[in-house]
């Protein structure tokens, strides 16, 4: 084997440890949606109990980032990586054998504590070992790539809780986790220190200097609500929506949840290839965004009486919403290289948290809704409204950003 060959592979190994992290990772934060009814029956959570539950993953996981930041600046993905996914091992085998609404909300914060490093440990490994102009299409197939996690905790899931239930199906989940994390902590190679000049070498002197961008500011309203709309309604409402409103059984429900994933896989597989024909990340997410936000409004409108209308929109929204690695590209060029870790992970927290914030308040919106006598149809249709009109604002203060920072122009 050559020298360039043997690089290859152990670059493909590289790339596929740190995938299968991120899959397992997509698992997580949507896998709620199919076991919610299980949830509901044998533990008694309401609506609220599970937009908490869903939150309390994104809570823990948005406030991860900071220290997730520091150590990978400080001691690199590895570690960092390898070490907190075993954490996630610790709850999911706790939230397996949840017996309350309590060991459920535990269970989460460890999985969302776990799961912190895995994507930013990858952008890392890309912004450090590719050049500028690969960074959107590395992240974009690890997202794409990525996105299979949803596929897997839609309809394998309902199929696995229908024949085994949902612990011993997610017991599943939290083993080939396990291996995972062993996989990255032998295979994974640090990328080298790079040191600096500038006084940022502590968490908090870096996330200042990370803050001070002005440049990343019109960009932080849209990474606040992008992905958490999408998220929000793959993970948490897809199903209490087609169950309650279009009287959907576990096999159509899984079976949406599955159209969805797959939208969402295609669309973010795509994002790359469509960013480097457009030579902007700056105009593709744009228009996807633009997309996406319209998709939702019409989902609000229409949608509670059209099932074949609520599919549509929520396909286009899935395959149109993930401009997640494309917004994340275009942070990037504004970000220093010897705080790439901080500057990525700050990002990440505001992609979270505001999936963590939509997570919760949709979930007590919907609820204290349901409870004034509001139909179940009259109830989502606000919601996906709000989705899209606060994305559709999000939108644009975007259009206020800059293309490159402006010594680069």
């Amino acid at each position: 084997m050559t020298a360039t060959a043997a690089h290859k592979r152990i670059t493909a190994l590289v790339f596929i440890s740190l995938l299968s992290a991120y899959i397992l990772s997509q698992f997580f934060r949507v896998f709620l949606s199919v076991i919610a009814v299980d949830l509901t029956r044998e533990l008694g959570l309401n609506a609220a109990d599970l937009g908490a539950v869903s939150a309390i993953w994104f809570a823990t996981f948005a406030l991860a980032q900071f220290p997730v930041g520091f150590l990978l600046d400080r001691f690199g993905p590895r570690r960092t990586v390898g070490g907190l996914l075993m954490v996630a091992v610790l709850g999911g085998v706790w939230f397996a054998l949840a017996r309350s609404y309590t060991d459920c909300l535990f269970g989460m914060a460890l999985i969302g504590i776990g799961c912190s490093p895995v994507l930013m440990g990858s952008l890392f490994v890309f912004g450090r070992s590719y050049p500028a102009e690969r960074f959107a299409m590395m992240a974009s197939l690890m997202i794409g790539l990525g996105s299979f996690g949803n596929l897997i905790s839609s309809s394998p899931l309902a199929w696995g809780v229908a024949h085994v239930g949902w612990r011993w199906s997610l017991g599943f989940i939290v083993l080939l986790t396990g291996l995972s994390a062993t996989f990255i902590l032998t295979m994974l190679k640090d990328p080298p220190v790079i040191a600096s000049s500038e006084p940022s070498s502590g968490l908090w002197q870096g996330l200042c200097r990370i803050i001070g961008i002005k440049g990343l500011w019109p960009l932080m309203p849209l990474t606040l609500i992008s992905y958490a709309v999408i998220v929000a309604t793959r993970s948490l409402w897809i199903t209490p929506f087609f169950r309650d409103v279009h009287g959907s059984d576990l096999q159509e429900l899984g079976l949406v949840a599955l159209m969805m994933s797959v939208t969402m896989t295609i669309g973010a597989l795509a994002y790359g290839p469509i960013e480097r024909w457009s030579g902007s990340p700056r105009r593709t997410t744009l228009w996807g965004s633009f997309i996406t936000a319209i998709s939702f409004i019409t989902m609000g409108v229409l949608g509670p009486e059209s099932f074949v209308t609520s599919l549509v929109c929520l396909g286009i929204a899935g395959a149109a919403g993930l401009t997640y690695g494309i917004l994340m590209s275009h942070a990037k060029l504004f970000i220093p290289a010897e705080v790439l870790g901080r500057g990525i992970t700050w990002l990440n927290f505001l992609f979270i948290a505001g999936a963590g914030v939509i997570q919760y308040g949709s979930g007590q919106l919907v609820q204290a809704t349901l409870d004034l006598g509001t139909s179940p149809a009259a109830a989502f249709s606000k919601l996906f409204l709000l989705f899209g009109l606060i994305l559709l604002a999000s939108t644009a203060i975007y259009t206020r950003s800059t293309e490159r920072p402006a010594s680069a122009q």
